[in-house]
């Protein structure tokens, strides 16, 4: 019911095809009803009913037409028609709401029905669109006017009103895309009254015609598709869109594939969803190597498909899937490679792939799936990317294995998009025999040896074996690197002896150890060498005589202090002992100034610390182990007053003898018997001297003085026959030159040597 008082504008927005119960009215497609010839509403209304079909279903409207104004119940707007015999039923009626008390104001609840005018009428125009009416039209003359947009505002004189009978006028045709709504404001003044009716708004709702054909948002559209899709894959989306009003039959589109170039392989290989416009893919059959690309002819329409169309095109380009197995050129190869090499190359194996070149599915990788358990060789990717290059990661053994058989296989970057047969090639390897040096066991061989092993001693057998065990070859040996000249070896059997005396001591020997190269070499006719390093730890042996570091000392012979001497061995530390020091002191007083010189020499004797008890270098009876020279420090007979021919007698070398020229006249003062502890020897000498010194029967300071008995019988004869002005011309040291290198040394020194 409470559509009986709208405009059948309102209920039918769009064409369609009506159908009115009552045959005194009929209802245009835009839903304008219209009077067919004069009528007689009896009650001053006439009620029926106009139907109609949409979709598939039928839609029934009441209709109630009224012979003159009647208001329906609050917030319901009557239309009022006038109708004249022979003329037709157009235009709808508005009448101001009534309002007690004339035409005094009162507040507005009445909602006036908009009014629903097409857009793109074709006139003629001004064309009329409603009739506006003052309830007290009757009574006194109204004026009417409009004001609001498209009337008295931009865009101005699009509607009018006939300001005596109130028609309401459309100038020209309305464009929904541009404006579809409309709100005016209508006035009604009674002349000479000065009063008006409250203002009435009118509200004009252009109505959506199918003016606006749907426009492809782009063209052509883009897009790719794998060549191994399957049907139903997603492969790209077009649309269109349509000015007209938003979810009319005016704007529902609806998309088509016209046509597929090329036809191939089947005239149907993408479908498109009519309504999002999602292309798929139809059917399997793409193949890249082939078909490159597709191009379709799409339309788009309005009216769900069936009203105004347009034109696009889809370009599908074909991208590579991999799905074209790589194939070897050749599936088979033989080789030969030599032994004992590493990163050698073995082979190349070029394949061929039928997939975008240089894509990830035409790439290649490669794989030893058989016949290296070892992993003897290496496979990898050429820089074409379709070669397989073999080497070996490993030397090759030909008296181990002389022979490999390889299977290889080829893949591509990416896996195969469809399931595809894997290409393989068999490699058969021959090993090549080479002429391998001998090989020392151990390379390093160390050995512990006394340095003073003799000469022409056996050290150690030192040999190689020959891996080439085919050819039997036989193995010879030298030496090299043997720096001091120490070592010789038997070339047939490789025992090495010693050839010169070792020394521990020499500066060929670092850290105890002395080093030789060893040189094994085969008899082939390109022979071949191996080494090994023979390391000898040399063992110290007692060879080395202690020194004194010190040539010269000097003490006074007044308030004197013991002397310490520095003692050097260059045989081990644990080699250094020190027995009792043997002495014989010559000093002369020739110092004024009580600071005479006193020349020593000092005599030890070493014996091995530790296990067996070694002899002393010199024997207690050897005639070297007496001290026959110690200096001359006197200032010559032209300096003294005195008689130094007493220095010339001998004291029959009796330690109890002093003096033997004058015979004393007091008390001598007590002289120290040598002390048994080596460690007192110094004090022993410092207290005898004093003991000299503080002696009234003491002959000139220019005597000998006797601290300690060195032995009789001695072939060299005593110190006291020696005269202290002899140059020493007239003695044989050269006997010195037999006692061994020891005393070369003191030879050359007192011998007359130019050292």
């Amino acid at each position: 019911e409470k559509q009986n008082c709208r405009s059948l504008n309102t209920i039918f927005r769009t064409s369609f095809l009506f159908h009115s119960e009552d045959s005194r009215f009929k209802v245009d497609g835009d839903g304008t009803l219209k009077l067919k010839r004069g009528v007689t509403l009896h009650n001053g209304h006439k009620e029926f009913y106009v139907s109609t079909q949409s979709k598939g279903k039928k839609i029934t409207v009441p209709v109630r037409v009224l012979h003159e104004a009647r208001h329906c119940h609050h917030h319901h707007h009557e239309m009022t028609t006038q109708p004249q015999p022979g003329s037709s039923l157009s235009l709808p009626v508005l009448n101001f709401p009534k309002s007690s008390g004339g035409l005094k104001r009162r507040k507005r609840d009445w909602v006036i029905p908009p009014i629903n005018f097409p857009e793109n009428d074709r006139g003629p125009f001004p064309k009329n669109m409603v009739q506006i009416r003052s309830n007290n039209d009757k009574e006194v003359k109204i004026l009417y006017s409009i004001t609001g947009p498209g009337a008295d505002q931009p865009p101005v004189g699009l509607f009018t009103v006939d300001k005596n009978s109130g028609f309401l006028y459309v100038t020209q045709p309305l464009d929904r895309e541009k404006k579809d709504k409309y709100v005016l404001l209508a006035h009604a003044v009674a002349v000479g009254e000065g009063k008006a009716e409250a203002p009435m708004d009118i509200i004009v709702e252009v109505i959506d015609m199918n003016d606006n054909k749907p426009v492809f948002t782009q063209d052509p559209f883009t897009g790719t598709v794998p060549e191994a899709s399957k049907p139903g894959d997603e492969v790209m989306q077009v649309t269109a869109t349509d000015a007209d009003k938003e979810g009319s039959a005016h704007s529902d589109v609806r998309y088509t594939i016209l046509s597929q170039e090329p036809p191939l392989p089947s005239l149907n290989m993408f479908v498109i969803n009519p309504v999002t416009g999602m292309i798929r893919v139809n059917a399997a059959g793409l193949d890249r190597e082939n078909i490159l690309k597709y191009t379709l002819k799409i339309q788009a329409a309005d009216l769900e498909g069936n009203g105004l169309t347009s034109f696009g095109k889809a370009i599908i380009t074909v991208t590579d899937s991999n799905d074209n197995a790589p194939q070897f050129v050749t599936p088979s190869y033989t080789v030969s490679v030599p032994e004992n090499k590493v990163d050698a190359l073995v082979v190349k194996m070029p394949v061929t792939d039928g997939d975008d070149p240089h894509s990830s599915a035409w790439a290649t990788t490669f794989k030893i799936v058989d016949g290296d358990p070892q992993g003897l060789f290496n496979v990898s990717t050429g820089p074409s990317k379709l070669e397989g290059i073999i080497t070996t990661a490993k030397p090759l053994d030909f008296e181990k294995n002389n022979k490999y058989t390889l299977l290889v296989t080829v893949a591509n970057e990416v896996p195969f998009a469809v399931p595809l047969p894997t290409s393989t090639a068999t490699v058969i390897v021959n090993v090549e025999d080479v002429n391998e040096a001998p090989v020392f066991s151990p390379v390093e061989k160390m050995i512990k040896k006394p340095e003073d092993l003799p000469v022409d001693s056996d050290l150690v057998l030192y040999t190689a074996t020959d891996p080439d065990t085919a050819r039997n070859q036989k193995v010879t040996y030298k030496i090299r690197n043997d720096l001091a000249g120490w070592l010789s070896i038997n070339k047939d059997t490789g025992l090495i002896k010693v050839k010169s005396p070792m020394d521990r001591e020499s500066t060929f020997v670092q850290d105890n150890k002395y080093s030789v190269v060893v040189l094994g070499t085969d008899n082939d006719e390109i022979p071949a060498t191996g080494t090994g390093t023979l390391i000898i730890e040399l063992e110290d042996v007692n060879d080395n005589p202690p020194t004194i570091d010190e040539r010269m000392i000097k003490v006074c012979n007044k308030e004197s202090s013991p002397q310490l001497l520095s003692i050097t061995d260059k045989d081990g530390a644990e080699l250094l002992y020190y027995p009792p020091f043997k002495t014989i002191v010559l000093f002369d007083a020739l110092c004024v100034c009580c600071a005479p010189v006193l020349s020593l020499l000092l005599l030890m004797f070493l014996r091995k610390r530790g296990g067996e008890k070694k002899e002393p270098l010199l024997q207690e009876d050897d005639v070297r182990d007496n001290i026959y020279y110690y200096d001359e420090e006197g200032g010559g007979e032209d300096d003294q007053d005195f008689d130094l021919s007493v220095l010339h007698r001998g004291l029959d070398n009796r330690p109890d003898v002093f003096r033997n020229d004058i015979a004393p006249t007091m008390a001598r003062p007590e002289y120290r018997p040598r002390p048994a502890n080596p460690a007192d020897i110094g004090n022993f000498i410092d207290d005898n001297l004093k003991a000299a010194d503080n002696d009234p029967t003491a002959p000139p300071y220019d005597s000998l003085l006797v601290f300690d008995y060195e032995g009789g019988g001695s072939e060299a004869g005593s110190l006291s026959s020696l005269n202290s002005s002899s140059s020493g011309d007239d003695q044989d040291y050269d006997l010195l030159q037999q006692w061994g290198p020891r005393f070369k040394k003191l030879s050359d020194m007192y011998g007359g040597g130019e050292d």
